[in-house]
């Protein structure tokens, strides 16, 4: 599965994804991407090694309550695996960013590329 890159039309409840979902980003796919989730749906989102000479540090999200990170590792080829969660019930909308830094330059991580997460609930029967 690919995401889509930003910016993108706003997704459609049609296009999200549910259950258990590998999204893998190469160096050379966009740094900005968009993806749409179900509630409570899974993304393991694997990050191939850079090009250059940064590495992966950290994922994070912007808003944990609608996405949570959890499982972060970096593998010994320089691989990089996060587990992504969609809320339980909720919807709503976080940025989740991938930071990558030179190993021997000093100073803090920057982000190098960022995935806009959509979690859209089911429709409810009214």
């Amino acid at each position: 599965m690919v995401p889509t890159p930003f910016p993108s039309v706003p997704p459609t409840a049609a296009s999200c994804l549910s259950g258990h979902v590998e999204v893998t980003v190469s160096p050379s796919d966009a740094v900005v991407q968009r993806l749409c989730l179900r509630p409570g749906a899974v993304v393991s989102l694997v990050l191939a090694p850079r090009a250059d000479d940064r590495r992966w540090t950290a994922v994070r999200s912007s808003a944990p309550v609608f996405v949570l990170v959890s499982d972060w590792r970096v593998d010994a080829d320089g691989t990089a695996r996060a587990s992504l969660r969609g809320a339980g019930t909720r919807g709503g909308t976080a940025e989740v960013t991938a930071l990558a830094k030179a190993p021997d330059v000093a100073g803090a991580a920057r982000v190098a590329f960022t995935l806009h997460v959509d979690v859209v609930p089911y429709p409810t029967q009214g």
